[in-house]
């Protein structure tokens, strides 16, 4: 059986525990600070580094683990924060009504030759469309949708169709 390789090694539970103890007690410390800590910090937990050090390296991790430490360390555990973020709101997704994405992808199979935001504005200017993004419009005003986003989202949906018929 084939193992599959490994591209990110990470530390086991138990180091990365120590590693982050250490890392926000010298939060703010200076570089030479820092460092100096460190180096006590590596010969106080000798074990713990070798073992880990061990781990990695059976692996398969071919670079030097210590300085692998040293930059999670100074660089991520430091910094990261321990509280976890919100996820942030997302709106509801507001569909396209299928005439007017029937319409758009005929347009762009028609006039492939042209830009994505030329085509979009022949699109629009083109007669046969007006009732249909007239209806859209007023879709997306039953919904809530304002100006500003409603060409937004009918513009970015035209360019999103062109990107897949196009390379499709």
């Amino acid at each position: 059986m084939e193992h599959q390789k490994i591209y990110r090694f990470k530390f086991g539970e138990s180091f990365v525990a120590e590693l982050n103890a250490f890392s926000k007690i010298h939060q703010y410390d200076q570089r030479s600070d820092f460092k100096q800590a460190w180096n006590d910090w590596l010969d106080d937990n000798s074990d713990l580094v070798e073992t880990e050090s061990r781990r990695l390296t059976t692996l398969g991790y071919e670079g030097d683990v210590v300085d692998k430490m040293f930059k999670s360390a100074r660089y991520y555990y430091r910094k990261k924060g321990a509280e976890k973020k919100e996820p942030k709101k997302r709106h509801p997704y507001v569909g396209i009504q299928k005439e007017l994405l029937t319409a758009m992808d005929e347009h762009i199979l028609a006039n492939s030759g042209l830009k994505p935001a030329v085509g979009f504005v022949d699109f629009c200017m083109n007669k046969q469309h007006i009732e249909l993004l007239r209806a859209e419009v007023l879709s997306l005003l039953d919904v809530g949708v304002g100006c500003a986003d409603m060409q937004s989202k009918i513009k970015k949906t035209y360019k999103n169709r062109y990107f897949i018929l196009i390379n499709s």
